[in-house]
């Protein structure tokens, strides 16, 4: 009997190794069969077609469509732009050091990092950038022309720009741009240390552990630390290993990976000894938080470490790694997954299954798991981080998103930065009733027409009225409504003044004190941040929002 049993395994064993032969065989003739397909339509086109074309360009357009089918993060990156990724991994490029943006035909100059080329040179927030070194900008978009001013470091660059209706020209040495990870750190609440990380490129964790030590050795009897990770995509791994590690001990698991190749799967735990693993933690997250922001906040949480505020994060559980390709060329390859200490992946949008429109579908609720932190918290996958105390973004008003569109913000802070010399301190400035009257001024001869939310829905009211072939019984009644609510604009600034204000203040002090004092100035009136310093200075409402409920 055993020997038949022996016989039988055997004979499967040798089946299964045949049928896996078989199927790598069939994939290899598979692959072998579309390469040429695809290597005989190339060159057809290049004999038939009708016009020239560009093959370089046609073969990108080609291996991006294919990339594409798989997931957003995998890309095909040619050597033109490897500053890019240099960027991204490394927060570095070759350039002038400035933030750009388009308003029409041209581009201008949005904001010249402090201390860098463009801030040396005297770029100021609102130059318009009529030609580089010679060549006009004119219809050129913001991805063109900031491809034009990067460049290797050393090399010069000449902008003619105009400023207040004169033309101005200046040529500036480019540099190794270097972005800082962390823009701004302070105190917020009098003793709660506040630490803002805008991306995990390289040194982001020695950059967090410097802001925080320094914040320690002002304040040691600091009550608490907010570490904002809004808006923050994501970037290095490691780095986010190393920033958990500032707050829980030594080799505990932070992350781990998971893929199709399995010697490849990786478990990163906790190096170093902790800054302090005793302090309250409040970590800021929003729906643009990713990535590493959700490794970060995501682990914290999982250890019942640090309490997460703010909105839902983003869900991306995917992990990329760069794969040198031939002609300096490289590809971003999407090849595991990672799963936070509870067990529980964040990914949110499952790429692998599609709709009949070939968009990725969210993980249904019913696939979801639930998972537990280290005191017994219910936490689930499949949609991000959720926070353990929600702060429900305000609703904008049509005005200010009007207001913003049209970049009357931006240009009124141009115009103020160019007649008055200088204001009071980040922390202190405020939007005075003289400032926001002269803004009101400046907006009387400028177009930002917008509708309220009442104009909508008697708009649509009218367009189902007309479907339903009633419209005459009521078209009295709908033309008197929509006489009724009639956009007042001055009423509406007014009506809105307080969140208007809160824009026009953030875009005046980066004229005067760059990201560091956007940042600064907003703090005062931001509403996750102010919950978050209730929460840190409530010791008693920080520990149970970190127990298991009952």
């Amino acid at each position: 009997m055993k020997k038949i049993k022996i016989c039988i395994l055997a004979s499967l064993l040798a089946f299964q190794t045949l049928s896996s032969q078989n199927t790598n065989e069939d994939k290899g003739f598979e692959i072998s069969k579309n390469l040429e397909i695809f290597s005989t339509v190339y060159k057809t086109l290049q004999l038939n077609y009708v016009d020239d074309m560009e093959p370089g360009k046609l073969m990108k357009t080609a291996i991006d469509a294919m990339l594409a089918s798989l997931d957003p993060y995998t890309n095909y990156i040619p050597e033109s732009n490897i500053e890019d990724v240099k960027l991204q991994l490394l927060g570095q490029y070759g350039g002038i050091g400035s933030m750009i943006h388009q308003n029409g035909k041209y581009v201008y100059i949005a904001e010249p990092y402090e201390g860098l080329p463009a801030n040396k040179a005297g770029l100021k927030a609102g130059d318009k950038i009529l030609k580089i070194d010679g060549e006009s900008m004119e219809g050129k978009k913001t991805s063109d022309v900031s491809s034009i001013l990067r460049g290797q470091a050393g090399t010069e660059v000449t902008l003619l720009l105009e400023r207040n209706g004169k033309e101005i020209e200046k040529t500036l040495t480019r540099e190794e741009i270097k972005l800082k990870p962390v823009p701004y750190y302070g105190f917020v609440g009098d003793n709660i240390g506040y630490i803002k990380l805008n991306e995990f490129t390289q040194n982001a964790s020695k950059e967090v552990a410097s802001a925080f030590g320094k914040l320690k050795a002002e304040k040691p009897d600091m009550q608490g630390v907010i570490l904002d990770l809004r808006g923050n995509g994501g970037g290095l791994l490691n780095e986010a290993v190393d920033i958990v590690n500032l707050f829980v001990p030594k080799n505990e698991l932070v992350v781990q990976t998971k893929g199709k190749v399995a010697s490849k799967n990786t478990k990163h735990y906790t190096r170093n000894a902790p800054m302090d693993k005793n302090i309250p933690v409040a970590v800021l997250i929003d729906r643009y938080s990713a990535s590493a922001s959700e490794i970060v906040s995501g682990a914290l949480q999982d250890m019942d470490r640090a309490v997460v505020l703010g909105g839902r994060s983003f869900g991306k559980g995917l992990v990329q790694n760069i794969v040198p390709l031939t002609y300096n060329s490289q590809m971003k390859v999407t090849v595991s997954k990672y799963y936070i200490p509870s067990g529980r992946c964040i990914q949110a949008l499952d790429y692998s299954h599609r709709d009949s429109e070939g968009n990725a579908t969210k993980v249904p609720d019913s696939l979801k798991t639930a998972f537990s932190t280290k005191n017994g918290r219910t936490v689930y996958d499949g949609f991000g981080i959720e926070p353990d105390v929600e702060v429900k973004d305000s609703l904008v008003s049509n005005i200010t998103i009007a207001l913003v569109r049209n970049l009357l913000i931006f240009e009124y802070a141009t115009q103020f930065a160019n007649n008055v010399a200088e204001i009071k301190p980040a922390a202190e400035f405020e939007i005075t009733d003289e400032i926001y009257e002269d803004f009101k001024t400046f907006l009387k001869d400028k177009k930002y027409d917008y509708s309220t939310s009442t104009e909508k829905a008697l708009k649509l009211l009218r367009e189902a009225a007309k479907e339903d072939k009633c419209i005459s019984s009521i078209e009295e009644d709908i033309a008197a409504l929509e006489k009724k609510v009639v956009t007042d604009k001055s009423i509406d600034l007014d009506k809105n003044r307080d969140e208007i204000s809160e824009l026009l203040k953030s875009e005046i002090l980066s004229r005067y004190y760059y990201e560091k004092g956007r940042i600064e100035g907003g703090l005062k009136t931001d509403p996750e941040v102010n919950e978050a310093v209730k929460i840190l200075k409530d010791k008693e409402k920080y520990k149970s929002l970190l127990k298991k409920s009952k």
